[in-house]
């Protein structure tokens, strides 16, 4: 048997074992749901009632700010309508997120899928949620554009100001809302600014600053899992018509096996590559298939040093196959005033 005929047979065999984790439960995707938001309006109220006892009010801020990202997680499976058994379950949940979210239901779900579509495909890349040039656009690069992709992949600048940025300034009209549809953006800002005034209402500035503190922590949470859901050394990137779907969406995506507390805060969304291999499957169910799959196939995962050590890779080298640190020698590649040999002028 060839080597090409034994990857075939492993990628059927896998996707045979992940449609059995594909049943949706009503009963599990309510618990998830509500018992989220039951933690997130509880720990709200009591951060802000402890708001002058920092010891208290902290700890209750960042659990609050995790139940946020968990709400982003359902709303995403909601967009795959795998949460729930209907249709109409999963579309009336999703928009029922979104206020709490900052995230629109249908811009996010719509953007959501062209990143599935066009995962590791190096010919558009402007459908991911972060931006890679690969090493011979570096080299051929001019000193500005080199500098910008140098602070716009900056762990420092990328997680905290880019959380923000995308958030609290690039949802309130995301791309594509023209073809999703304007008014139901209109309506979600809408929304999201009378529950920003009802807690000032009901708390005056103890309560903006509480959650003012929870979006900040949520949107870092939120960038640094999706920095790692691709980013990583033997991810996988490649030109039509040579992308193969299946090898971008379990090598492209990772697995970060980084605890159980860590997977139940963040809904586990962490086993990113079956997600992307087979995206019917529900929240509740993919640590389990994960770790089965694991029993029976080579399935790499990433752990904390090397979750880490990834936010150094910052290029992917098509020659060698894989993410790579921008080059020790600079000065030898490149176009600009700092290439060596140049004049001044």
């Amino acid at each position: 048997m060839s080597e090409q005929t034994r990857e075939i047979c492993k990628m059927s065999s896998i996707r045979d074992l992940t449609r059995a984790y594909c049943q949706r439960s009503d009963a599990l995707a309510s618990a998830s749901y509500f018992g989220t938001f039951a933690v997130y309006f509880l720990t709200l109220y009591l951060a802000i009632h402890h708001y002058g006892t920092w010891y208290i009010a902290v700890p209750l801020v960042v659990v609050n700010a995790l139940a946020g990202v968990r709400l982003y997680v359902l709303q995403h499976d909601c967009g795959h309508r795998s949460l729930f058994t209907k249709r109409w379950m999963n579309d009336w949940a999703g928009y029922a997120l979104s206020t709490f979210t900052l995230t629109p239901y249908r811009a996010m779900q719509f953007n959501h899928n062209q990143h599935h579509k066009f995962l590791g495909d190096l010919d558009e890349r402007r459908a991911g949620e972060i931006h890679t040039m690969t090493l011979r656009e570096w080299q051929e690069a001019d000193w500005k554009t080199r500098l910008f992709y140098r602070l716009y992949r900056n762990p420092f600048i990328l997680i905290p100001l880019g959380g923000l940025f995308v958030y609290v300034i690039r949802y309130r009209w995301p791309k594509n809302t023209m073809q999703v549809g304007p008014a139901g953006v209109l309506v979600h800002d809408a929304l999201l600014l009378a529950w920003i005034a009802l807690l000032w209402w009901l708390g005056g500035v103890p309560a903006l600053v509480v959650y003012g503190a929870t979006v900040i922590i949520a949107a870092c949470t939120g960038v640094f899992l999706v920095y790692l859901q691709h980013n990583f050394e033997d991810t996988y990137w490649d030109h039509r018509p040579d992308l193969r779907h299946d090898l971008a969406a379990l090598q492209g995506s990772s697995a970060l096996d980084l605890g159980w507390w860590f997977d139940l805060a963040t809904g586990n969304i962490a086993y990113h590559d079956i997600h992307h291999f087979n995206a019917n499957i529900p929240s509740y169910r993919l640590r389990a298939c994960h770790r089965e799959l694991r029993e029976i196939f080579d399935l790499p995962t990433i752990n904390w040093p090397e979750a880490i050590r990834s936010f150094t890779l910052k290029l992917w080298d098509e020659d060698q196959g894989k993410l790579v640190p921008f080059p020790k020698r600079e000065g030898q590649q490149g176009r600009g005033p700092f290439a060596r040999g140049a004049q001044p002028g």
